[in-house]
């Protein structure tokens, strides 16, 4: 699915899996985050850790009617707070998507997945 947007030269469509690589970065660059995590992690039991080049698997695009919300999947560093990482996070992904796409996102959450004691 993809994301459609109005400018004064015309319309741009931009896709979910770059909406999510965006997202995805963009959470990265946020003090106590370790990594992202595999949305599919409650299978298994176990946290997957992603690297960068698996940014998008952690995140999660969904519209209901024109609202936007992004779900992100983290883990976090040991010794920081969730809460401040989750918020840091939240504002950071929020505001960049805003300013690379100029898409206004309704809500963004965080799911932790794990904590880890980072290297």
């Amino acid at each position: 699915m993809s994301t459609q947007l109005q400018t004064e030269l015309g319309h741009v469509h931009v896709s979910d899996h770059v909406l999510s690589v965006i997202a995805g970065s963009a959470a990265m660059e946020c003090y106590g985050l370790v990594g992202m995590a595999s949305r599919k992690q409650f299978k298994d039991g176990i946290a997957e850790l992603l690297g960068r080049e698996n940014l998008s698997r952690g995140v999660e695009i969904r519209r209901e009617g024109e609202a936007t919300h992004v779900d992100l999947y983290i883990v976090v560093s040991y010794g920081t707070r969730i809460s401040e990482v989750a918020h840091n996070v939240q504002s950071r992904v929020k505001y960049v998507l805003n300013e690379v796409t100029g898409l206004k996102v309704d809500y963004v959450n965080i799911i932790v997945q794990g904590v880890r004691v980072s290297q």
